[in-house]
C-alpha cells in the first residue's frame, strides 16, 4: 500500500524533468527547424573583413592560412592629423556589404574567396600608443610570427609563388595589412627582408615618404626621426629595399626644395606623378611599374591619400588633384603578374570621413582588388568573357547557358 504513492511520485518527478528538458530544448530546436543556416546579413553580425572567419592568430600558433587580413591600429608617428589607429575598424566596417559567397568580380572573372586559398581575418596587432620603439618591435614580431606559418592549403602549396623568392625555399603566406599610419611599413619591411632579402617597393601615395629624418625640426632622438614621412629613408639606410627597383606612383605633394627629389632618387625610387596619367593613361602607368620592379619580390604599399580627397577625404594629410578610384582600380588590375609578397592600405582616418563612410568603403573595395591580384596572377579577363552575357541582359540563373552558347563557359555563377 505504501509503495504506490512512492512510485507515483518518482514517475511524476521523471516526467517533470523530461518535460523541463524538452521545454529547454524547444526554442533552439524551433529556430534550427524553421530558419536553418540563416547566416548574418550585410548589416549584422560581428564585424570582420567581408564577414570572413576570425581568429586571434597571434594567440593561436596552430592557426594556419594562405592569406591573412591583419589590422595595425597605430598612428603616433603622424605629422598632421591623427586618427589612423581607427583605420582597421573603418575598413572592416566599409566591407560589411562584402561577403565570401557574393564576391564574384566581373573585371577579375572569379571570386577570390572561392578560388582555393584560405583567407582569414587575423584581427589586430595590440600596439602600444605610448612608446613608438616598443610599437615598432610589436609590429615586426607580429608580422614575422605570421609570415613564418605554414600555408594552409594544398592549393597554395601548388599554386603559390613565393618558394622561388624566399631565401628558405618555402612557400609563405601573404599578409594584407590594414593601417594605421604609414610608419607601420618599416617593421613590415624588416620582417620581409629576413625571408626574401631586398624588397622592391611599389608605393602608391601623394607623398614621397623618403624625407631624411636627420633634417626634421624637432626630431631630437633616433626614434623621433622615424615618422610616416621618413620611414622609407630609414628602410633604405638599413638595406631593406632595392635601390634600383622601387617606384612611387601618384605623387603630387609640395616639397621643401628640388633637392628632395635628388634625395628620393638616392634612396632608390623612380617617380610617377599624378599628372603622368594624363599622358601615359593607366596602361602606361602599369607598363612603367612593371618595367621598374621586374621579377623582384614586391611589397605593395597604398596610402589612401593617393586618391583624390573628393573620393577619399578620411586621411591625415590630404592633397587635392589625386587619381580617381576608378583609375587606381584599373592600375591595380594590371599588376597581378607582379611577385607580390605583401600588401597594405594605410592612413585611413575615419574621423574625417563623410557620413556615408565613402573612404572606408573605398578602402575595403581596394582590399578586394588586392585579393584579386594575389589569386589571379594573369590579369583580368572578365570583360571579354562576360560581355556577351551582359549584352544579352542575362539574369544569374540564365547566365551559364548563355555564356556556354557564346563559347565562354565558367564554373562560378
Amino acid at each position: 500500500m505504501t509503495r504506490i504513492p512512492a512510485v507515483a511520485l518518482a514517475l511524476s518527478a521523471v516526467a517533470g524533468v523530461s518535460a523541463h528538458a524538452a521545454h529547454a530544448d524547444a526554442p533552439e530546436s524551433a529556430w534550427m527547424r524553421k530558419y536553418p543556416d540563416s547566416g548574418d546579413l550585410s548589416f549584422s553580425g560581428i564585424v570582420t573583413f567581408a564577414h570572413l572567419p576570425h581568429s586571434r592568430c597571434l594567440d593561436e600558433p596552430q592557426q594556419t592560412f594562405d592569406i591573412a587580413v591583419l589590422g595595425m591600429p597605430f598612428d603616433t608617428s603622424v605629422s598632421y592629423r591623427p586618427g589612423a589607429r581607427f583605420g582597421p575598424n573603418a575598413i572592416r566596417q566599409g566591407s560589411r556589404r562584402h561577403a565570401t559567397n557574393r564576391a564574384y568580380s566581373i573585371p577579375w572573372n572569379f571570386n577570390p574567396f572561392l578560388a582555393g586559398a584560405k583567407v582569414l581575418d587575423c584581427g589586430d596587432v595590440p600596439i602600444s600608443p605610448y612608446d613608438n620603439a616598443l610599437a615598432m618591435d610589436q609590429i615586426e614580431t607580429a608580422y614575422s610570427s605570421l609570415l613564418a606559418r605554414e600555408v594552409s592549403t594544398e592549393f597554395m602549396q601548388e599554386h603559390g609563388d613565393t618558394k622561388s623568392l624566399a631565401l628558405d625555399g618555402k612557400e609563405h603566406p601573404k599578409i594584407v595589412t590594414l593601417g594605421g599610419d604609414h610608419t607601420v611599413v618599416l617593421p613590415i619591411l624588416r620582417s620581409l627582408h629576413k625571408v626574401y632579402g631586398e624588397i622592391a617597393v611599389l608605393h602608391f601615395d601623394a607623398h614621397l615618404d623618403t624625407w631624411n629624418g636627420n633634417l626634421y625640426k624637432g626630431a631630437w632622438t633616433d626614434q623621433s626621426k622615424v615618422t610616416h614621412g621618413s620611414f622609407f629613408w630609414k628602410a633604405s639606410t638599413e638595406g631593406l629595399i632595392s635601390n634600383t627597383s622601387s617606384i612611387h606612383a601618384g605623387i603630387r605633394t609640395r616639397l621643401s626644395e628640388f633637392e628632395d627629389l635628388t634625395h628620393d632618387s638616392e634612396v632608390g625610387f623612380k617617380l610617377l606623378t599624378t599628372d603622368d596619367i594624363d599622358e601615359l593613361k593607366p596602361s602606361g602607368i602599369i607598363k612603367a611599374i612593371k618595367e621598374r620592379v621586374g621579377n623582384m619580390p614586391v611589397y605593395l604599399s597604398l596610402d589612401i591619400d593617393v586618391v583624390d580627397p573628393s573620393m577619399a577625404p578620411a586621411t591625415g594629410t590630404p592633397e587635392s588633384g589625386g587619381w580617381t578610384s576608378r583609375e587606381l582600380k584599373s592600375i591595380l588590375r594590371g599588376l597581378s603578374s607582379l611577385n607580390l609578397v605583401g600588401l597594405d592600405i594605410v592612413e585611413v582616418s575615419p574621423g574625417y570621413d563623410t557620413n556615408a563612410e565613402v573612404t572606408g568603403m573605398l578602402a575595403a573595395d581596394l582590399v578586394q582588388e588586392f585579393l584579386g591580384m594575389l589569386m589571379k596572377g594573369k590579369g583580368p579577363k572578365g570583360r571579354k568573357e562576360w560581355l556577351p552575357a551582359v549584352k544579352a541582359g542575362v539574369l544569374n540563373d540564365q547566365r551559364e547557358g548563355t555564356v556556354k552558347e557564346a563559347g565562354k563557359g565558367h564554373d562560378e555563377l
